[in-house]
């Protein structure tokens, strides 16, 4: 889906992250009751991740593993912002004075129904809050 924020090179929300303690109660939760649709998955156990369309392009992203018990500030992990120029993006964000926490890595998420290529970078802005910069490599 491509966007208009010409300083990203397409920009909007790709996903937002959530890690939870009961990985089949959020996923049933958000598709059988949210009507959203899973599009790709991996892991196993506490492993496990899936990204679920929201039904306009944009995903939560559900992991495994999270605390018995919610974290006082929730369980948002991150967000991403989608771009075209994953490296130039961080940049930008660099000398507008966040903190970066990962360096642009091309990764390919071990997926089903196919692997998925992307390249990601991560920051913290000026709140703490943490900030991916999302590009899929095979559009």
């Amino acid at each position: 889906m491509a966007g208009t924020n010409a300083v990203l090179g397409g920009g909007g929300f790709h996903h937002v992250a959530i890690k939870v303690r009961d990985f089949d109660a959020a996923k049933k939760f958000y598709v059988a009751g949210l009507g959203f649709a899973e599009t790709i998955s991996w892991g196993e156990g506490d492993g496990r991740a899936v990204m679920l369309d929201a039904g306009d392009g944009n995903y939560l992203e559900i992991f495994a593993g999270g605390p018995a018990e919610p974290r006082p500030e929730g369980v948002v992990v991150h967000f991403a912002l989608r771009t075209s120029d994953c490296d130039a993006a961080l940049a930008r964000a660099r000398a507008a004075g966040a903190q970066v926490t990962m360096e642009p890595k091309s990764v390919e998420i071990p997926s089903k129904p196919a692997k998925t290529p992307v390249r990601i970078a991560f920051c913290k802005g000026p709140g703490g809050e943490v900030i991916e910069f999302f590009q899929n490599e095979t559009t």
